[in-house]
């Protein structure tokens, strides 16, 4: 099994979710605190490998929501500086197994990449459960 360096906001349901999903398939878990974490933009931009911008971004953000941030208008450049500077902006979870890298969890891609015990659990691990007005996912 691997070990999983997961880069999460304490609090959030789903990153919790995640987690647990993570250690019933075998996986130990090393959470870090994405939002503390020294971010530069080149290693940050590893994360995202081949996907598009709009997909590095935590859609459940708080300046995203309110319209102060427009990922489909950015350039990589200009994302990854605005990420640096505001990482509630950022997709969760970052992934990091070995050299490995990944962002958010599709639970498909994770089984592919290092493997989930199976369950029959459908719920959306991605999607902040949380309305706007109480999230824990999206604030501070």
């Amino acid at each position: 099994m691997a070990t999983v360096t997961f880069y999460e906001k304490p609090g959030c349901i789903n990153n919790t979710r995640q987690k647990k999903l993570l250690a019933a398939a075998g996986h130990q878990v090393v959470a870090k605190n994405l939002l503390t974490e020294a971010w530069q933009p080149e290693r940050l931009r590893l994360f995202f490998g081949a996907l598009a911008v709009r997909d590095w971004f935590n859609v459940s953000a708080p300046a995203i929501k309110q319209g102060e941030v427009e990922p489909d208008k950015l350039t990589e450049h200009q994302a990854l500086a605005l990420m640096v500077e505001n990482p509630l902006l950022i997709r969760r979870p970052l992934m990091q197994v070995g050299d490995s890298l990944m962002v958010g969890f599709d639970q498909e891609a994770v089984d592919n990449w290092i493997g989930l015990k199976e369950t029959t659990d459908t719920t959306d691990l991605e999607s902040c459960p949380r309305s706007f007005a109480q999230s824990s996912c999206g604030h501070e």
